[in-house]
């Protein structure tokens, strides 16, 4: 019986395994340690932290991670401690069967480095796995004229464990017939075989009952048994024999599920039972049975399921034939799988960067993966690739690692996304690839100012335009993207006739839409020089300039403007002479103009709009020239009076009026003696205001008319009582002079209130000129005193209309 398994404790690991340590050489990115299976969960590998030259703590913040294809993750790492730890049990035998040689191979990687680090384990084998029969029973049969000597092949026993702890001899129990005999074959293995010593009696003992065991090497030794039945038969004189004795065939990995591998024959010279042979595995392991069949009969050996050159390279299998007389014999198959290239290459992303921006340098990491192929040889051997035409590139790292790295400056205004096609291709008839595709955005970066369209704007306005039209819209366009594509427009800070720029135009700072905040006067304001600042919001702030010219366009908003004639300012009526000799075409004046508006609008015409003799002159159209038409007669009027219309060529037409008033004589005191005669029209309002005039000069004079009569009665009655007093006595002959009034004082008196009244013809500037009165204490000379002529006598008091006048004075001119 088997005896049953041990466990050990971590502390007896200790002892006779001990770590061989870190193989860790700086640079060379491959980290080796050493540990014993069957640890606990959790069990200290190797100081990962210390080899990769980091903290414990800096494990996490480096993105340190175990990264490994297609398997049960065997190992983890501890944050804390900053070592390899196990993830669970480790059972070497299972992951390397009979390999002397038992390493896990996986990868470190430091994300944000990028850098994969190949990290190779050792698992070294306990004596954890006894020797194990397949059979706990083996039956033997064995004819008893059997002679001493012959041999009986005995199963073999397995033992998972390798080295010392693998299996080492085999002890048969005591008895007096057999004795064991252990050959040991070309593979290695050691095969127990029963051996004759001492001639059999099947009459006396028919079963003979054995016990094998088999023991291995480690310390301490475990052991498996199976029992072994032997029974004795009666005479058959000849043995199977296999001619070969070992066969081998080599099969490709593809070949059909119940396909003919090769057909074994064993010759038996007997006759009847004892020449009819049968066909078997002997020691067959469960995988051999479950994949080839042994046709009994035949010999011929099939497949069971398909085969798989990844999974066994070859199967190595023992056929026996037995006769009816229990005699039989052994040959080795051997069947070979050949490798057919039918695994695909696999791309294994480990790392990636799904972002980039666009002023990274050249030889970044963009992402980093591993490929794999499941076939060997060349079948096995990949070639990796991405497009040529792409600012990228593959560079080998560690094991079968790659880089994904960029060969230049990236632009995102050139190309905002790539979708990078990785192919991989092996080296297999037929040739087989797989494509994986890795995309990558560019992320932006401010490095383009707004850009406008055009070097320079220029725009035209009317003039008079109302406040806050919309002048002009310019864009500008930013390549970037988001904030740094966001852009906003302002206007150069500036003065124009000495007013700030801002005062003038102002700019939607979101649509680049120019407004006017005043009403432009082409005859004061003509152009306007700009400078418009297109800025993005980006960081720091990218921006640029354009020049905006604004023309100013005339309007006809300006009547044309006389310059000659001019009005009089006095009052008088302007003339202008024309001899009666005068022949026809002769210049008499010329009417001056001038329109403040410009171009069209400031062309002027001249016409005649009236004349008060239709025919006798003639306005020239462009120079505004008064001509005479035809010859001057004597029935022409001394006075003639013509309107001439100025107009300009604007839309609407705008115009101006003026009047010419001619005289026609040869001589200028003819001129004189008629001008009493001329008469300009009167304007109502003149009319009343000479009436105004009238009525103040009348009012005034009847006050004045009034003082003076108050003033000789008051002198009437004084000399009336000195008359009196006169005839009283003659004392009253001495009183002064003084006290009378004569008509020369009167005159005098009269005289300093004496009115000059001018009035101007058509005009409203017409005044009154009174002179302030001269009192005098004394109205009458000494020598008028002396004179005793009475003061009421009619001859001398001769008050007339010269002494009160009123000047009027016409002016001419």
């Amino acid at each position: 019986m088997a005896s049953p398994p041990r466990r050990w404790a971590c502390g007896e690991l200790l002892l006779p395994f001990m770590l061989l340590g870190t193989l860790c050489q700086p640079g060379s990115g491959q980290i080796s340690y050493s540990m014993p299976e069957e640890l606990d969960k959790g069990s200290f590998v190797g100081n990962i932290a210390k080899d990769l030259g980091l903290e414990p703590q800096e494990l996490a913040e480096h993105g340190v991670r175990i990264v490994s294809r297609g398997r049960t993750q065997l190992f983890a790492l501890n944050p804390r401690s900053g070592s390899l730890v196990t993830a669970g049990r480790i059972d070497r035998e299972e992951l390397c069967a009979q390999s002397p040689l038992c390493v896990v191979n996986f990868n470190i990687l430091v994300e944000n480095k990028m850098k994969i680090y190949v990290v190779e384990v050792e698992i070294i084998d306990i004596n954890d796995n006894f020797p194990r029969f397949r059979d706990e029973e083996l039956k033997v049969k064995v004819n008893e004229n059997a002679a001493a000597g012959t041999r009986l092949v005995l199963p073999f026993a397995r033992d998972a464990d390798v080295g010392v702890n693998s299996l080492r001899s085999y002890q048969l129990s005591s008895n007096l017939h057999f004795s064991l005999d252990v050959v040991s074959g070309t593979d290695g293995q050691k095969y127990p075989e029963l051996v004759l010593e001492q001639p059999l009696d099947r009459e006396k003992e028919t079963v003979h009952d054995l016990l094998l065991t088999a023991l291995d090497g480690g310390d301490p030794v475990l052991s498996g048994t199976t029992h072994i039945r032997v029974t004795v038969l009666d005479a058959n004189d000849n043995a199977p024999l296999f001619t070969p004795s070992e066969y081998s065939v080599s099969v490709p990995e593809n070949i059909p599920v119940g396909t003919r591998l090769l057909t074994l024959t064993a010759t038996d010279p007997d006759e009847g039972i004892n020449g009819k042979l049968t066909y078997s595995f002997r020691n067959e392991e469960d995988k051999i049975s479950e994949t080839f069949h042994l046709d009994s009969n035949l010999g011929e050996i099939s497949t069971l399921q398909p085969l798989d050159y990844e999974e066994s390279r070859f199967y190595l299998m023992e056929v026996v034939a037995q006769d009816g007389g229990a005699l039989l014999a052994s040959a080795k198959v051997v069947v070979t799988v050949q490798d057919v290239n039918d695994n695909a290459p696999e791309v294994i992303l480990t790392s990636l960067t799904s972002s980039l921006s666009e002023d990274c340098l050249p030889g970044t990491v963009i992402a980093l993966f591993s490929v794999h192929d499941g076939d060997s040889g060349e079948n096995g051997e990949i070639a990796c690739f991405i497009p040529r035409n792409l600012p990228f590139k593959l560079e080998k790292s560690v094991d079968n690692y790659y880089h994904l790295l960029t060969t230049r400056n990236l632009d995102r205004e050139e190309t905002s996304d790539y979708n990078i096609t990785l192919t991989v291709i092996d080296h297999g008839t037929p040739t087989l690839s797989a494509e994986n595709h890795i995309p990558l955005k560019v992320a932006d970066v401010n490095d383009n100012p707004p850009n406008f369209s055009q070097a320079s704007y220029s725009t035209s306005l009317p003039e008079n335009n109302p406040r806050g039209v919309s002048i002009f819209s310019v864009t500008a366009h930013d390549p970037d993207s988001g904030d740094n594509a966001r852009v906003t427009y302002s206007l150069a800070e500036d003065t124009f006739q000495g007013a700030p720029l801002s005062s003038y135009v102002s700019i939607n700072s979101d649509t680049g839409v120019l407004y006017a905040l005043r009403s432009f006067d082409y005859e004061q304001l003509r152009d306007l020089q700009l400078w418009v600042t297109a800025s993005d919001n980006g960081n720091p702030p990218l921006s640029s300039n354009v020049s905006l010219s604004l023309f100013v366009l005339d309007q006809n908003d300006n009547a044309p403007e006389i310059l000659y004639p001019t009005l009089p300012t006095d009052g008088s009526t302007g003339v202008e002479l024309a001899p009666r000799s005068a022949e026809p075409g002769y210049l008499v004046t010329k009417v001056v103009a001038v329109d403040k508006d410009s171009g069209q609008n400031a062309w002027l015409s001249y016409r005649l709009l009236k004349a008060s003799e239709p025919g006798l002159f003639a306005v020239g159209l462009h120079t505004g020239e008064v001509r005479t038409a035809r010859t001057l007669l004597d029935r022409d009027a001394l006075k003639q009076s013509l309107i001439v219309a100025v107009e300009d060529h604007g839309q609407p037409t705008l115009s101006a009026t003026v009047t010419v008033t001619v005289a026609v004589a040869d001589r200028i005191p003819d001129i004189l003696a008629d001008l009493g005669s001329m008469k300009t029209p009167i304007d109502p309002e003149d009319l009343d205001l000479t009436f105004y005039l009238v009525v103040a000069v009348a009012a005034v004079s009847c006050v004045f008319l009034a003082f003076v009569i108050v003033l000789l009665a008051l002198r009437l009655r004084r000399w009336h009582k000195s008359r009196l007093l006169q005839a009283e006595g003659s004392r009253l002959a001495s009183v002064p002079a003084s006290h009378f009034v004569g008509m020369d004082g009167v005159r005098a008196f009269l005289q300093t209130y004496s009115h000059e009244v001018s009035l101007t013809a058509d005009s409203r500037k017409s005044h009154l000129i009174f002179p302030q009165p001269n009192y005098a204490d004394t109205l009458l000379s000494e020598e008028s005193c002396e004179k005793s002529e009475p003061l009421l006598m009619s001859d001398k008091v001769d008050v007339n209309k010269e002494e009160r006048r009123v000047q009027v004075s016409f002016l001419f001119r």
